[in-house]
């Protein structure tokens, strides 16, 4: 049925900008009403890719990767995300709660309070999770 339509460009729904910017204005005001938060008003798309740029160096700390996630040409440009991790988690510590398991079941009794798995040396698996 898709290829019956009218083909008047490559893209078969095209993306309206002007319509997403102002369903997005309309969904922010509305949600900064109902939860009484005016600071809603001020997230653009900009300030969520900062939030992702950011989010991603402080999970993997790989400049280079975030540089090719957001597709920066130059290393400088990227270079504000550790700014802002090192302003946002000044206080945290990277220090974890190490277990380990044997079976199958400690490993999803781990997982199911939030362990991540790690590594495994040998039959015993290491996970960890965030103080």
């Amino acid at each position: 049925m898709l290829n019956a339509l009218p083909k008047r460009s490559d893209y078969i729904f095209h993306p309206n900008t002007s319509m997403l910017r102002s369903t997005f204005a309309y969904q922010r005001a509305r949600t900064a009403t109902k939860l009484n938060n005016l600071r809603i008003k001020r997230i653009t798309f900009h300030t969520l890719r900062h939030w992702k740029g950011t989010m991603e160096y402080h999970g993997t700390k790989d400049i280079l990767h975030v540089k090719a996630l957001l597709g920066h040409k130059s290393i400088q440009n990227t270079l504000i995300y550790i700014t802002i991790d090192q302003a946002i988690f000044r206080n945290h510590t990277d220090e974890f709660h190490v277990k380990t398991a044997k079976t199958a079941e400690e490993a999803c009794k781990l997982i199911e309070v939030g362990f991540e798995y790690v590594n495994a040396i040998g039959n015993v698996h290491i996970y960890r999770k965030r103080k």
